[in-house]
């Protein structure tokens, strides 16, 4: 096993990316826990877990928060929570494959916001396009590199 975990915001998760998700557990034997507020139908094993937690806004995102350790990836695309996740050590990946760092997490909040506001204005801003072929590679390709990069810095220690 890993010496770190592979938390998974699964509410909003595209359910395509799940295999992907599935197979680098087992390629890479590491653990991983899905977290949502509805059961997502996935097996379960002695690495593949799923945490069901209270319907309401940010539940999830709290309790990935409150259990993940640094050094873990956690796979989301809200923005704020891949901000507290790099806030405690951890590695925050979007779904399309972009890795938040430290140094892209700010605009990307702020971008956020600007947004929601937009929206609460009444302005329509539409949702994000359908994942892609191209979509997926990328998710695949940044999704393994993380898991590796993460195995030999904590090797290296």
């Amino acid at each position: 096993m890993l010496p770190f975990k592979l938390w998974v915001d699964a509410d909003a998760l595209p359910k395509i990316l799940r295999e992907i998700i599935l197979r680098a557990s087992d390629r890479y034997q590491l653990d991983i826990t899905f977290v949502a507020n509805q059961p997502i139908g996935i097996r379960t094993s002695t690495r593949i877990h799923f945490l069901q937690v209270l319907a309401g806004a940010d539940q999830a995102d709290q309790e990935i928060v409150d259990r993940m350790q640094s050094n873990d990836i956690v796979i989301t695309q809200d923005i704020p929570l891949a901000a507290l996740v790099i806030e405690k050590g951890g590695i925050a990946l979007h779904p399309r494959g972009e890795v938040f760092t430290v140094a892209n997490i700010k605009a990307r909040l702020h971008l956020r916001d600007f947004m929601d506001t937009l929206r609460g204005a009444g302005v329509q801003t539409g949702g994000p396009p359908p994942i892609s072929e191209r979509d997926k590679r990328e998710f695949s390709s940044s999704l393994d590199q993380t898991i590796l990069k993460q195995k030999r810095k904590l090797n290296a220690l």
